[in-house]
């Protein structure tokens, strides 16, 4: 690749937001089936006949790019195909691709192993960190890791960080609580997906909801959860907390359904798993920190959610 290119390409990369899961493969797959048709592409050919996911996401194409580069993890569930930006970001590609091509040859070799580096980039993404402080409080550590998603997230529009924070740090305070295969656990995505599903978790009769902001759709599930037989709580951040209570309000279900602030259900159950004690509640931090890494490892493609336990 020319220096020229190489330049192209990083701004490229970096105006776009092309360095998340979803759009490194839909990086990797159009620059394989530009390797195949040749430049320039017609973007209306790199479409399902739906129209609307890419030619090829969701199969075996990008699992195969990765193994003839050695790399064996998953990138992104379904290779990008339920990613609602991937038609978007495959049209982009084509565009830069082609103007590309109006200037000359162009090394898709090279471009394929940018695109690989990217991947080994993401794929050492650092974790959020927990600083373990006996002066600071519970609250506050819990508070800590959702303001290094906010933050995050806020430098990857489009991406959820701290959704996936919240869901995952329930789901492992629950298993920590309650012990391990009470209840099924779902990656982000698909607990986020728009689906029948009537709660995040499942636990006795009780549907548990967890938002970083409430709206009348997530209310309406907590009614619908009655309807069923079924308890609604719903667990959000401290600005969500009077949102969910007027809109619970709104439909008569102010006094109905339980709703708790995020920090404040983690710290109390944490201080309860540690006796009280100062030992025990470095014990139970860490535990936490444990099977949430661990819900990680198994249900998201992105190790960067991980959580890395400081002193």
């Amino acid at each position: 690749m020319t220096k020229k290119h190489h330049q192209e390409i990083e701004i490229f990369a970096t105006e776009k937001a092309m360095r998340r899961q979803g759009a490194l493969s839909i990086m990797l797959l159009v620059t394989q089936h530009a390797k195949k048709m040749g430049l320039p592409l017609d973007p209306e050919k790199l479409r399902t006949k739906v129209g609307t996911q890419v030619l090829g996401a969701g199969g075996d194409a990008v699992v195969s790019i990765l193994n003839r580069h050695g790399i064996t993890r998953q990138l992104a569930a379904e290779g990008g195909r339920t990613s609602r930006g991937s038609v978007n970001n495959m049209r982009h590609y084509v565009v830069f691709l082609n103007g590309l091509a109006r200037h000359g040859a162009v090394d898709l070799d090279a471009i394929e192993e940018f695109w690989i580096d990217r991947v080994h980039e993401f794929f050492a993404g650092k974790p959020f960190k927990i600083k373990l402080d006996a002066s600071r409080s519970l609250r506050t550590v819990v508070r800590d890791v959702i303001a290094q998603a906010a933050d995050r997230q806020k430098k990857t529009p489009g991406v959820h960080f701290a959704g996936a924070v919240l869901q995952h740090l329930v789901g492992a305070k629950l298993d920590c609580a309650l012990g391990t295969g009470k209840f099924e656990h779902n990656s982000f995505s698909t607990a986020d997906a728009p689906s029948g599903r009537a709660g995040d978790f499942f636990v006795g009769d009780v549907a548990i909801h967890v938002t970083t902001s409430p709206t009348e759709a997530v209310i309406k599930k907590c009614a619908n959860n009655f309807n069923d037989g079924l308890r609604p709580l719903l667990v959000t951040l401290q600005r969500g907390l009077t949102v969910a209570e007027e809109l619970a309000s709104n439909i008569g279900l102010g006094d109905r359904i339980d709703i708790f602030e995020i920090e404040q259900f983690v710290a109390l159950n944490l201080y309860e798993l540690g006796k009280f004690g100062a030992d025990g509640r470095k014990t139970a931090v860490t535990d936490l920190v444990t099977r949430y890494n661990e819900i990680i490892d198994t249900f998201e493609t992105d190790p960067s959610l991980k959580i890395e336990l400081g002193r």
